[in-house]
């Protein structure tokens, strides 16, 4: 959050607002995210509590009064944020701008659609700043790693649900022709057929809907067993994708530690620090200005 910093034209009140709300090494700062996070998890209880008929019948008044509360609160709290930083537009669309924002919309939401106040429960996506209370910050990078992994895996991925989307159209469609004159079963159209073979290709077998004919039977179990299959197909894509990229980190790792002479004719300074904001690869040279991955524009640290 460094880029939202108040600059030297900032109130001190702007100044000290920041430090406490975003920054967590002051005692101030690490009181304020810890009262924020009860109070969070506060919320969110009400309204899990809410949605139980006898305890809604019982104090259904109470918890939507505490409710309303704490979405003034944490209205007032954002507004604060976006008045302390230097770029409000920005945080505004950063992603925990975003979710701070949905962690206030879903109560004056129900006011126009009655039930909606039950998607504050989106508002639990603001515990993530516990990863900077509790000083857990070492583990973001594995999550990194992670989403890298998913990044880098998402054509695969795409073409795979692609893939079953239309082995369930086509299966959908075989046992609905196979079972579709039994009403008794339950294959009465081909869309209630496609819900079938979903549940039964995941290996989940509700059971609402089961074939009664030798030969729809028999093609259910085919169904199943391929679903092991499948289903162990984006674990196989996504664990490679996660080794790769554990590789280059490691690389990248090697190479920012070692000592690279600089000076001489040909030979390069150390790799800029920072990884590419689109793919996140962090393995560049010192002079690049554009990732050899997938080709965004670095932002590359001024040096002194």
């Amino acid at each position: 959050m460094d880029i939202l910093r108040p600059g030297a034209d900032a109130s001190e009140a702007q100044k000290r607002a920041y430090e406490v709300i975003f920054e967590h090494h002051s005692v101030a700062g690490r009181t304020f995210d810890i009262g924020l996070i009860l109070a969070i998890l506060a919320s969110v209880a009400a309204v899990v509590l809410e949605s139980v008929a006898s305890v809604r019948a019982d104090h259904g008044p109470l918890l939507r009064g505490i409710e309303w509360g704490f979405t003034l609160l944490f209205t007032a709290e954002y507004i604060l944020r976006l008045w302390c930083v230097s770029r409000p537009l920005r945080y505004a669309r950063s992603f925990f701008g975003i979710v701070d924002l949905l962690a206030v919309l879903p109560t004056y939401l129900a006011v126009l659609l009655p039930g909606g106040q039950v998607l504050a429960v989106v508002r639990i996506l603001r515990v993530l700043r516990v990863f900077r209370i509790l000083k857990l910050g070492q583990y973001v990078g594995e999550a990194r790693l992670l989403v890298t992994a998913l990044r880098a895996s998402r054509v695969k991925i795409t073409v795979f649900v692609f893939t079953v989307l239309t082995l369930v159209v086509v299966l959908g469609s075989v046992i609905y022709l196979v079972e579709g004159r039994r009403p008794e079963s339950g294959f009465t159209s081909i869309p209630i057929s496609m819900y079938w073979a979903v549940v039964t290709l995941t290996t989940v077998g509700y059971g609402d809907v089961a074939p009664v004919t030798p030969l729809g039977q028999t093609l259910a179990a085919l169904i199943m067993i391929l679903g092991y299959g499948i289903i162990a197909v984006p674990t196989g894509i996504v664990s490679v994708e996660l080794a790769h990229v554990a590789r280059e980190e490691a690389a990248r790792s090697r190479s920012s530690s070692a000592v690279v002479p600089t000076g001489g004719a040909g030979e390069r300074e150390d790799p800029i620090a920072g990884a590419c904001t689109v793919c996140e690869l962090a393995t560049h040279d010192a002079d690049a200005r554009y990732c050899k991955r997938c080709g965004a524009p670095l932002e590359r640290e001024e040096r002194g």
